[in-house]
């Protein structure tokens, strides 16, 4: 369904987009550079015999410079995929495939993107064993456990830097310390950390690492895989096909993309610092909003350990549905985009362990690049409005009153 035109109420235009963490719009600056590759630029950038090849190819290896030095990697190590799904599908099982006659165990953590989860069950209809870390109240692995749950038999370790429900980092420097003492590649999906904290290959000790373009104002359709090549690690391709990507991704390349997707990581590199210091004194106001005008305001996961955009926050003794339901004037999530049409409560949330009750009544607010003071002021209004309404329909008088 087509999003209904903007129209102005005050001094913001409606609806207001707080869904930062399932997608992003592209920066105009990000389109700008593509677009010349839809038109005149538009060749294959495996065409090694003519001007248009070349042309394209120069433009995809300047893209996956940018990413290279974005990571902290160096741009052989950048392999091309669809997008984040795409990486972490091949990490996971690129590598347990390839080492699976020496090594058949695989440890990850209950809050990982469904992809993961999903690609680790695969695996074990295939006769691998894994071990699924818990987490803490606060989301956070117990680095102790991790630790314990390695063994000989371990081929991998894949937890992610950034839980795209809650936001919260993990430790990956203290994970991937404790990975290469064991002598274990670690994969990290990385798609909601980087250009938003500080995040580098070598000083996590990160094997490979999952990007995504949407989710950091480049196009959709687009992500990439770090894999380090010294001490180098082998993969197994998912498709088959001409060989692309140093054998591990067959198909054609979009140039247009790619080239989207490394402007994309170039520009928040050099903004990262100053943009999250914005979105994290937007984040501040908008909870310090929120508490000050109701009561049974929870927030889900480490405060302190989270990227400055995010909140996921639970209103006591509402239904999250219900309440976006009346909040038409935001866009907002009551997770991850990926699990959408689940009714369930959150399955992260549920590793946290917050009630049910709490996980149905919890939202994800997204606050991004082009998000304004006067956009957070409106959303508090609105949450303050619509929480209030439903309380005094059905919410026992203790909450209410508050």
């Amino acid at each position: 369904m087509a999003v209904k035109a903007k129209h102005e109420k005050g001094k913001v235009k409606l609806p207001i987009y707080l869904d930062y963490q399932s997608t992003t719009p592209v920066d105009p600056r990000v389109m700008a550079a593509m677009l010349p590759f839809f038109t005149e630029k538009f060749g294959n950038a495996h065409s090694r015999t003519h001007a248009f090849g070349w042309e394209a190819e120069a433009a995809v290896e300047k893209a996956r410079e940018q990413i290279a030095r974005t990571i902290g990697a160096d741009a052989k190590e950048i392999v091309f995929t669809s997008g984040a799904t795409e990486a972490n599908n091949l990490a996971i099982k690129g590598v347990a495939r390839f080492y699976k006659s020496k090594k058949r165990h695989l440890v990850t953590c209950r809050t990982e993107h469904k992809c993961v989860l999903e690609s680790v069950r695969d695996l074990e209809k295939e006769g691998f064993d894994a071990t699924f870390l818990d987490v803490g109240a606060d989301g956070l692995i117990d680095l102790n456990a991790l630790r314990a749950a390695i063994t000989e038999q371990t081929a991998l370790v894949s937890i992610m830097t950034v839980n795209n429900e809650i936001g919260v980092v993990q430790p990956v420097e203290a994970i991937g310390a404790i990975c290469r003492e064991k002598g274990v590649p670690f994969h990290t999906d990385a798609a909601q950390a980087v250009g938003k904290i500080p995040f580098d290959v070598a000083a996590a000790n990160v094997g490979l690492a999952s990007l995504s373009g949407h989710k950091i104002y480049g196009p959709k359709g687009i992500g990439a895989l770090y894999v380090r090549r010294r001490p180098r690690l082998r993969l197994e391709p998912l498709f088959s096909g001409g060989g692309q990507e140093g054998g591990l991704r067959s198909g054609t390349l979009p140039t247009a993309l790619c080239v989207g997707l490394g402007e994309a990581l170039a520009i928040a590199g050099s903004e990262r610092e100053a943009e999250a210091a914005k979105l994290l004194d937007l984040r501040t106001r908008l909870l310090d909003g929120l508490r000050a005008e109701l009561a049974g305001v929870t927030v889900n996961g480490a405060l302190d350990a989270r990227i400055p955009g995010n909140l996921n926050l639970s209103f006591a003794g509402i239904n999250s549905e219900t309440l976006m339901m009346e909040l038409r004037d935001l866009a907002l999530s009551t997770g991850s985009a990926c699990s959408s049409e689940s009714l369930e409560p959150s399955y992260v949330l549920e590793a946290l362990g917050v009630d049910a009750a709490m996980a149905r009544a919890s939202i994800r607010i997204g606050i991004g690049r082009f998000t304004t003071v006067d956009e957070i002021d409106h959303a508090v209004s609105a949450f303050a409005e619509k929480v209030a309404k439903l309380r005094r329909a059905g919410a026992p008088a203790s909450v209410a009153a508050g």
